[in-house]
């Protein structure tokens, strides 16, 4: 039971029992205090009003004196009073002077005497003639004096002043006195005053004292100075007695207070209070924590062989310094604990930095060096990582395999005779390494000097790592979904060797590797499929053609491959299509989707479609697809990819193209100026809903470039589309660039340093026919008009040089006009085109009816036409345009070309000879 319980039990009985006792009773601590100040107060109050009433007595007599001389001496040097001496009856003259004198100057007597001592004037006439009592001699000597005698009318304050004839000798003595009676009435009129003052003073001081005592009686709880005493005695016996150790510090760093296990656990000398406590000789961080004057709550630290959980806090006083008290524990033997309770602690903290840094990327080879890194110093000296090779191509890991390449090496300093990394290690079957990865298991070899298996694989390479330092090794095979993809090497050199408990977080750190390997695994085999498709199904090369000159260029992502594409498609009439379209999304599915819209604008492009019936097909197609996906709940969707599908004709210059969600192009002309064409966007395939597509018409000069591009190579993470498209427009503002130098240019300007997207770039300089390049011939609808038309395409062709084509163009020139006649409508035209590699003839007309080819039976008189012209081309076909349609054929200009003609020619012309027919 404390102080305070006891203390509260006699309360309570005290209340029972009798009346309460007063805090300021007599005999409490605070009474006893209260009392000694009330007498002490009174005892001054009382000195101080003696010292002043003696004072002010004092300073009256010292003014009395003065008064009394100067009465005197002014009436012994007034007018006449030295020859009134000198007369007959000087009484008769001098008594009434004197009270006259005296009732005006308030004193209480005026003696005159003769030289003699004999008085000639008083107060009281009896006196007047008898002999002058008290010094004289002095005064009849010619000096002036006061002084102070008893006489009958009491204590009095004399003067004596000698009164001088003209010739200077003493005629005789004015005594004027005052009484101490009225020495005193001034003092007495200050008395009052001095005694209020006194009792304010003597009040204020009792209550002062009387707040003092009732709060120090508050303090010590009404207790008598023997209760003090117990309770001081028992807290002192609790303070000493506690197994913890308690200190009190000043401000100025002063040790106040210390017991007896403060001493023992810092080892205290016994004259350690009052001293610093930096001279005490206490180990630094103690010192710093009851130095430095911060609240500290279990803080642990070294004292000797001790270690010790310090508390400080600091104790506010008012109006006083703050003082601090620390207390004292001594932890010693929860150090072991502590110690592994700090290694669990870091460990997790690796184990937390390896989720975050391990599996940054999707490199398997990166993915095993960041291992390294972090198991690099603080888990081993040095980590070796060993894959099998499988894995390192992306493939399964199949079985378990002695042979793996180490791809990561990782140490607290280079040099090391470790296996560099890239070196195919083939493990003996009993080594260590080999052991655990055909297991499974994790193998510890605490000390390698004694390990003969570890030994045995190359004894001279073992002891090479043996002089270097490194003696302990623990091998953890890295596993994902039950399957070793290789293994992690721990090796100690500066360390103490592995324990058994180092082997749990060892196979904690790797499993969490083996997942981002085999993630990265994972990835490289998509990636390289990927690839591997989009690189199929990309043009390698492009086709030749006359229309256009060409360069490209294509970029992947980041992240890795992509649906972005591009083509170059030749048309009849020496025409080219040019396509650049995007697929939303990254990886196989992106490319594979672009390998299928890519390979049917291909197949749309060879009906000879218009750019917005190709687009529209395009997009009814994704739709379609789309749908077909949602249907059977598997596969993404494409609607949102983007296309722009542009014909150019080189035979007028024009360029007509359509878009659906696609950037615009950009058009650079011959003399350098960048326009972007306003060409109207339709929405993004899939999303077209049945809307018709909108085209624009562009009149291309000779050695325009025309630029197509995707949004990848415009926008970036910083940098938005319309300052894509100034940067694109100021690289393109050059006059002269060849396409190829072109395209180098835009990628080294704008190529983002960490492409977020694709990137296709497609650069088409523009070519035009010449005038003598093309011949154009209106026909009648008269079957006359063969003749004429047939001749003058024979003038044409040997003005071309073409005579070799004179026999084949005429046949193909009379059966499709000849058809036209009969078959179309007015107007019908011809036209021959003389490309670099090839003669093509255009029949048009104004009907929208195809022909069809067809084998003729033998019994049939017509049908043979388009055969003929099938067998005499190398190509034809139809297109239609808006006001109906053409024919078109295409013949190689080579010669060996044409000589197979020839013999097809002869065997066709065997079909109209009558004995065939029958």
């Amino acid at each position: 039971m404390s102080d305070e319980d006891h203390i509260r039990q006699r309360r309570a009985r005290a209340r029972r029992g009798r009346r309460p006792r007063s805090l300021l009773s007599v005999q409490s601590v605070a009474g006893q205090v209260l009392l000694l100040q009330l007498v002490l107060v009174v005892i001054l109050v009382a000195a101080t009003v003696a010292v002043l009433v003696l004072q002010a007595r004092r300073t009256g007599i010292d003014a009395t004196r003065d008064e009394v001389l100067s009465a005197g001496e002014a009436f012994a040097n007034a007018p006449g009073t030295a020859e009134a001496l000198d007369s007959p009856d000087p009484t008769a003259i001098l008594q009434p002077r004197t009270e006259v004198a005296r009732k005006r100057t308030g004193v209480d007597n005026i003696v005159v005497a003769t030289t003699k001592g004999i008085r000639l004037t008083h107060r009281d006439p009896h006196q007047i003639g008898k002999h002058y009592v008290g010094p004289f001699r002095k005064a009849v000597r010619g000096k002036s004096f006061t002084h102070i005698v008893t006489d009958p009318l009491g204590l009095s304050v004399y003067a004596a002043v000698p009164v001088f004839r003209r010739d200077g000798s003493v005629a005789g003595i004015v005594s004027p006195e005052i009484t101490v009676r009225n020495v005193n009435k001034e003092a007495g009129r200050q008395l009052p005053l001095l005694l209020g003052t006194a009792g304010g003073v003597l009040a204020l001081a009792i209550g002062g004292s009387a707040l003092v005592s009732r709060r120090l009686g508050r303090q010590t709880r009404g207790l008598g100075p023997v209760e003090m005493t117990r309770m001081y005695e028992h807290h002192d016996a609790v303070l000493h007695a506690v197994r913890e150790g308690v200190l009190i510090v000043d401000d100025d760093g002063r040790l106040l207070l210390v017991n007896d296990e403060a001493r023992r656990l810092l080892d205290l000398p016994r004259d350690a209070e009052q001293r610093e406590i930096t001279g005490l000789g206490l180990a630094p961080g103690i010192t710093e924590l009851l130095t430095q004057r911060r609240p500290v709550t279990d803080e642990v630290r070294m004292a000797g062989d001790r270690l010790l959980a310090v508390n400080v806090r600091p104790v506010d006083q008012p109006a006083r310094a703050t003082h601090i008290v620390a207390t004292l524990r001594d932890t010693t033997e929860l150090q072991a604990l502590a110690g592994r309770a700090e290694v669990a602690r870091e460990r997790l903290q690796l184990l937390y930095e390896a989720g975050v840094r391990v599996g940054t990327t999707l490199d398997v080879e990166r993915t095993a060096e960041e291992l390294a890194e972090v198991a690099v110093p603080r888990f081993a000296d040095f980590v070796t990582v060993e894959l099998l090779e499988p894995v390192l191509r992306g493939e399964e890991a199949g079985e378990a395999s002695t042979r793996m390449r180490r791809v990561a090496v990782r140490g607290v300093r280079e040099g090391s005779p470790l296996y560099p990394a890239g070196e195919l290690l083939p493990f003996a079957p009993s080594h260590p390494v080999a052991t655990g990865v055909t297991t499974g298991r994790a193998l510890l070899v605490p000390e390698l000097a004694a390990s003969q298996d570890w030994r045995a694989q190359d004894p001279e390479h073992a002891r090479r790592l043996l002089d270097y330092g490194i003696h302990s090794l623990l091998s953890v095979p890295l596993q994902a979904r039950g399957v070793v993809l290789g293994v992690a090497d721990f090796w100690r050199a500066d360390k103490e060797p592995f324990e058994e408990s180092d082997l749990s977080f060892a196979q904690e750190l790797t499993a969490r590797a083996a997942v981002s390997i085999d993630n990265a695994r994972r990835y490289t085999r998509e990636h390289a499929m990927a690839i591997t498709l989009q690189r199929s199904l990309l043009p390698s090369e492009l086709p030749e053609q006359s229309a256009v000159e060409v360069a490209f260029r294509y970029l992947p992502a980041q992240a890795g491959v992509g649906g972005d594409w591009f083509d170059v498609i030749p048309l009849p009439g020496a025409r080219v299509a040019l396509v650049v379209g995007d697929v939303v999304g990254h990886g196989l599915h992106a490319a594979a989707t672009m390998g299928r819209l890519r390979t049917a604008v291909q197949n749309f492009s060879a009906l000879d479609l218009s750019p917005e019936e190709l687009l529209a097909h395009l997009d009814e197609l994704v739709t379609r697809i789309d749908q077909e996906h949602s249907s059977e709940g598997d596969g993404v969707a494409i609607t949102g990819a983007t296309c722009l599908y542009a014909i150019y004709n080189p035979a007028s210059g024009q360029a007509t193209m359509g878009r659906a969600g696609h950037p615009g192009p950009a058009l650079v002309h011959p003399d350098g100026t960048v326009a972007f064409p306003d060409v109207p966007v339709s929405p993004p395939l899939g999303l077209g809903a049945g809307l018709p597509v909108e085209t624009a018409e562009l009149q291309l000069p000779a050695d325009s470039r025309l630029v197509l591009y995707t949004d990848g190579l415009i926008e970036s993470r910083d940098r938005d589309f319309d300052a894509g498209l100034g940067l694109l427009r100021d690289v393109l503002a050059h006059r002269d660039q060849s396409p190829e130098e072109t395209c180098q240019a835009v990628i080294s300007a704008l190529l983002p340093a960490r492409p977020g997207d694709d990137i296709a770039l497609l650069v088409a300089r523009t070519r035009t026919f010449a005038a003598d390049q093309v011949a154009d011939w209106d026909v009648p609808s008269d079957t006359t008009a063969v003749a004429p038309v047939r001749a003058a395409c024979v003038r044409r062709l040997e003005a071309w040089g073409l005579g070799h084509l004179t026999f084949t163009t005429e046949l193909i020139v009379s059966e499709l006009v000849t058809n036209a006649i009969r078959y179309g409508a007015a107007p019908i035209g011809l036209r021959l085109l003389h490309d670099v590699n090839s003669l093509i003839c255009e029949v048009s007309d104004a009907s929208s009816t195809s022909p069809h080819l067809r084998r003729a039976a033998t019994t049939d008189e017509g049908g043979r036409g388009l055969y003929l012209v099938a067998q005499l081309a190398q190509r034809w076909g139809t297109r239609y345009t808006a006001r109906g349609k053409v024919i078109w054929t295409e013949q190689y200009l080579q010669e060996s070309a044409a000589e197979p003609g020839a013999e097809t020619e002869e065997s066709l012309l065997e079909q109209w000879d009558d004995d065939a027919a029958l």
